[in-house]
């Protein structure tokens, strides 16, 4: 089994696709209540879909690694990107960047290399 699709809820389509666009994803299914982006690296796909409303509590969070995350920050400050956090290093071994996306979907940016997958306490 292999994840390679997330969809997250949107009030607005058009703006949604604008901010993952301007995040580095390619846009390849559009319509007027649903947008399909390919991530730049890998295989993954991630996906915004037209609700009525959003839902409540704290959500999810979506995790997009970066391998050059400081430098891809750098360039989403300048687009106008809004980060509620700026990379920091974090104490289970990962950089972390979070923002928002304009419906408040909660997404991190991070570089976890190969403590992403065999951190020091993995279970053997």
């Amino acid at each position: 089994m292999n994840l390679n699709q997330v969809t997250v809820p949107s009030l607005n389509i058009p703006k949604s696709i604008a901010f993952y666009q301007a995040l580095g994803l390619k846009l390849i299914v559009k319509s007027e209540h649903y947008a399909r982006f390919e991530c730049p690296d890998g295989t993954s796909t991630f996906s915004v879909h037209l609700a009525e409303k959003l839902p409540a509590g704290p959500g999810i969070s979506v995790y997009f690694e970066c391998a050059d995350l400081d430098l891809k920050v750098e360039k989403l400050l300048q687009k106008g990107i809004a980060f509620d956090e700026l990379p920091d290093d974090k104490s289970w071994l990962w950089r972390e960047a979070s923002l928002k996306d304009p419906d408040g979907n909660q997404l991190i940016l991070f570089f976890a290399g190969e403590n992403r997958l065999n951190p020091p306490w993995r279970i053997q």
